[in-house]
C-alpha cells in the first residue's frame, strides 16, 4: 500500500503516516516487516533516513531524509524545539478551554513482557499547550453511565518527549480515547463497542512547521484526518455542549 506523500524534493520527503504503521522496526518489534522506512524506500526508489518518530497508533505528518546529513540537520531542529508541531486528539472528560501542561517526564523502562515503569532521576522538562475545540456529551447504552463526556483538543507540545501528549493528558486525568497504554479501559471498551470499525488511538499530527535544512525556506506541512477520525467526529457532531 503506497503512502500519501505530502512533500518531496531531492533532500527530504514527508508523508501522512497511517495509524497502525511503525516508522521503523524496533527491538520490541523485530519481526515486523511493514514500516514507513520500507514502504518509502520501495515507493521512492531511494534510501530514507528517519528524522523523528510518531507512535505506531498515531497518524499524521512524518518527515524522512534522503541522506544522513539532511537527517542530522532536521533532527537537530526537533531536538532544539525549533519546529512547531500541532496535533489533534480526543480525550475523556471536559477539559479547560485552554491551558499549559507543565509536567516533567521521566524515561520509561520498556522491556517486552515486563511492566512499564519510570526511571528515577531521568525527568526532563516537558510542556504542552492545548486549546479545546469542542466538547461532547454522547449518550451510551453499553455502560453503567448514560453518557460519555469527551473533548476534541488542539495540542502543541514544545518538546518531543516519548508519549508526551498521551502522558500529559493522563496526568490531567483526561486520557486519550483509544490509548491502550495510558488510557481508560472503561472508555476504550465503550468506544470500541460504539465505533467497532473506526476505533483507534485518537491522536493525529495535523501540521508541522520547520526550516528546510538546505534552502532555509519555512515549510508548513499539513495532513488530513483519516476516514476513521472523520467518521467518529461526524457521529459526535449532534452532541456538542
Amino acid at each position: 500500500m503506497t503512502l500519501d506523500i505530502l512533500f518531496q524534493d531531492e533532500y527530504l520527503v514527508a508523508v501522512n503516516k497511517p495509524a497502525g504503521l511503525l516508522v521503523h522496526r524496533t527491538y520490541l518489534a523485530k519481526d515486523e516487516e511493514d514500516a514507513v522506512v520500507q514502504r518509502l524506500r520501495d515507493q521512492t526508489g531511494k534510501w530514507v533516513f528517519p528524522v523523528h518518530r510518531l507512535d505506531r497508533g498515531t497518524s499524521g505528518v512524518l518527515i524522512m531524509a534522503f541522506n544522513p546529513e539532511v537527517a542530522r540537520l532536521l533532527s537537530t531542529q526537533f531536538a532544539e524545539s525549533k519546529t512547531q508541531k500541532t496535533y489533534h486528539c480526543l480525550v475523556r472528560g471536559f477539559c479547560d478551554e485552554a491551558g499549559v501542561i507543565d509536567y516533567p517526564l521521566a524515561k520509561l523502562n520498556e522491556q517486552k513482557g515486563r511492566s512499564r515503569f519510570k526511571l528515577e532521576g531521568t525527568e526532563r522538562a516537558a510542556e504542552t499547550r492545548f486549546t479545546r475545540l469542542e466538547q461532547y456529551q454522547f449518550p451510551v447504552s453499553v455502560s453503567r453511565y448514560d453518557s460519555m463526556r469527551l473533548s476534541w483538543m488542539e495540542v502543541r507540545p514544545n518538546q518531543g518527549r516519548k508519549h508526551q501528549i498521551r502522558r500529559h493528558f493522563k496526568h490531567l486525568l483526561n486520557p486519550l480515547v483509544g490509548d491502550s497504554c495510558y488510557g481508560c479501559r472503561h472508555i476504550n471498551k465503550v468506544a470500541k463497542t460504539i465505533w467497532p470499525d473506526d476505533f483507534r488511538l485518537m491522536l493525529h499530527a495535523s501540521s508541522l512547521q520547520f526550516n528546510h535544512p538546505i534552502t532555509d525556506q519555512i515549510m508548513t506541512l499539513k495532513a488530513d484526518f483519516s476516514d476513521k477520525i472523520v467518521n467518529i467526529l461526524n457521529s459526535l457532531e449532534l452532541y456538542k455542549t
